[in-house]
């Protein structure tokens, strides 16, 4: 029977929530004035999302000449925001906890995510859009799959079958069994973990963007998706690509030599991130 979103939401409301501060730091997103210092002592308290955010924080994307031990020290090289995004990505990459009987890949779901983040950042940095904001987004994109493969396991295990004897995309076989599919329940989600609007937005249009106006963070999130399904960073053997429209291309102005620079980086950083984040 297909799934209703009532009934997505029932289950959305039963899951663990965020901690406190990651609920604070995706509150500030949309905040002209932060308290850093507060934050950061909140932060710290948690000794686990320190170290994971401080190895992050040491890796070469960052570009770190000095070996950092506390938080308060990342914020002051780094800045508030890239620490804020670093935070975010170590405490919801722990959020879901592995678990069997639905044929999910856990692993795999993300390295996809992180390509997809590292993507929409390396991209917002060209454009000169926030590029901790678009690898936020990036990363939680796909966060209603976790809902349905966690929450629905025989049904979402029906559903890798429907997509493998039809050869079709996720979403088209998402719709068959369940009625819905993943941009809707992770649009809930986001709504119920608190995210800003524009996250919220970015979430529930990464498979049906449509180009128009300037860059935006659900562009980004939707040309970053593409490009992490085309580099084939998830190492899924029956991934297939998602369509980008012509509009959407042509509102990414870049070379070939620019695309090509830029694909080269994604691969180079998602291999370091993933290191950290998934392994």
């Amino acid at each position: 029977m297909p799934t209703s979103l009532e009934d997505v939401v029932k289950q959305i409301r039963d899951l663990p929530s965020l901690s406190a501060v990651v609920v604070e730091l995706l509150s500030t997103i949309e905040q002209e004035e932060v308290d850093a210092h507060a934050l950061g002592v909140k932060i710290a308290l948690d000794q686990a999302l320190t170290a994971k955010t401080l190895r992050l924080a040491t890796s070469s994307f960052y570009g770190m000449q000095s070996k950092v031990t506390t938080i308060h020290q990342a914020i002051a090289i780094l800045g508030f925001h890239s620490i804020r995004t670093l935070v975010t990505a170590s405490a919801i990459t722990g959020s879901f906890p592995a678990s069997s009987g639905s044929g999910f890949n856990f692993k795999g779901f993300w390295r996809h995510s992180v390509a997809t983040a590292v993507s929409a950042k390396l991209l917002a940095v060209r454009l000169k859009f926030n590029p901790d904001t678009a690898f936020t987004a990036g990363l939680l994109h796909d966060i209603g799959t976790l809902v349905l493969a966690t929450r629905f396991p025989a049904e979402y295990g029906q559903m890798l079958h429907h997509r493998r004897e039809l050869d079709c995309y996720v979403v088209e076989a998402e719709q068959a069994v369940f009625g819905l599919d993943h941009t809707a329940v992770g649009r809930a989600l986001a709504a119920y973990w608190k995210f800003p609007e524009a996250m919220q937005t970015a979430v529930a249009e990464h498979h049906r963007f449509e180009a128009g106006g300037p860059v935006s963070l659900s562009l980004l999130v939707h040309a970053g998706n593409t490009i992490a399904h085309a580099l084939d960073l998830s190492e899924d053997e029956d991934d297939l690509v998602p369509p980008m429209s012509n509009a959407v291309w042509s509102a990414l102005p870049l070379s070939d030599a620019e695309w090509a620079t830029l694909f080269g980086e994604i691969e180079t950083t998602y291999a370091e991130m993933c290191q950290i984040l998934v392994n």
